[in-house]
């Protein structure tokens, strides 16, 4: 039986998987909030709780929202800020007496898509999770990619290709890099983008709704939205050559972007033929949960 932790800001969920990937058993609880020993304990108890349940001992994986340095061992970039600058994997290890296998939220769900979700039958996935920020996970031959430094799959934080002149220097990232993939395709790139252009505020599903049905300016926007996804896309397809992308995310529940994105990315792509798909994620939310589940999978 393989277990798996998602690691949020608000909750932490639980499964259980049988070696097939049957469900077993699901659980979630609230994520205590600025105390970093509380959320290693209640990690450890809903860990117990479900082995408790199932009757089995598991393997455990974990996916969280930052990632371990290579070079210190301690977690970066959580957004439960309590987390950054601890030993998260060592403590919980100790406090478990079991080894735990962890990785960021892109890499599981980019390896939940690929052992069993929609990209069971590719050789390599790029899995990219796109809401408020974005993310990628890289996955060949079933097993996580995950680099040199720990940073494999991070499109996001590279600039935007072959950008029009318009699109110069780019917004602002975080990190004080300028036209940055995820300034642009992150959901508030796309409602900053259409409220640069047209004086007016909507959200990206309120966009989507009013292109489907015909409104101009929405329309306009989506479709500099697609050509940017299409671009960016295609920057990966020629360096990494992946069977299948899987876009997760909010941004992923958007459907014209899988028709119309990868008629637009052939342009940019180094090859007189494109095989790669594009493809939505079969387990959606639940990617993260059973990805970190699949850690162990040998």
């Amino acid at each position: 039986m393989r277990i798996g932790i998602d690691l949020g800001g608000t909750k932490i969920e639980g499964i259980a998987l049988s070696d097939t990937g049957d469900e077993l058993f699901r659980h979630r609880i609230a994520t205590p909030q600025g105390d970093y020993q509380a959320i290693l304990q209640s990690i450890a108890d809903l860990i117990a709780h479900i082995e408790s349940v199932v009757r089995v001992k598991g393997s455990i994986g974990i996916c969280t929202p930052g990632a371990l340095s290579p070079a210190t061992a301690l977690m970066r970039n959580s957004n439960s800020v309590c987390m950054n600058g601890k030993p998260v994997l060592d403590d919980l290890q100790v406090l478990l007496n079991r080894e735990i296998r962890m990785a960021n939220d892109a890499n599981c769900f980019a390896l939940s898509e690929a052992i069993d979700g929609a990209g069971k039958d590719a050789s390599i996935v790029f899995g990219v999770i796109i809401g408020t920020g974005t993310g990628a996970g890289i996955i060949i031959d079933k097993k996580v990619l995950l680099g040199a430094n720990a940073i494999a799959g991070e499109w996001g934080h590279n600039p935007l290709p072959w950008p029009l002149d318009v699109e110069l220097p780019g917004p602002e990232c975080y990190y004080g890099k300028y036209g940055c993939i995820e300034t642009w395709l992150s959901g508030p790139g796309l409602v900053r983008d259409h409220e640069l252009h047209n004086n007016i505020f909507l959200d990206a599903e309120t966009l989507d709704a009013k292109a489907r049905f015909g409104d101009e300016e929405a329309s306009e926007t989506m479709h500099r939205y697609e050509h940017r996804m299409a671009r960016s896309l295609a920057h990966v397809i020629n360096i990494l050559d992946p069977d299948m992308i899987v876009l997760g995310g909010g941004m992923g529940n958007i459907n014209r972007l899988y028709k119309n994105v990868p008629e637009l990315w052939a342009e940019y792509v180094f090859s007189d033929v494109v095989k790669t798909q594009l493809k939505a994620p079969l387990f959606g939310d639940s990617s993260g949960v059973r990805g970190a589940a699949w850690l162990w999978n040998r």
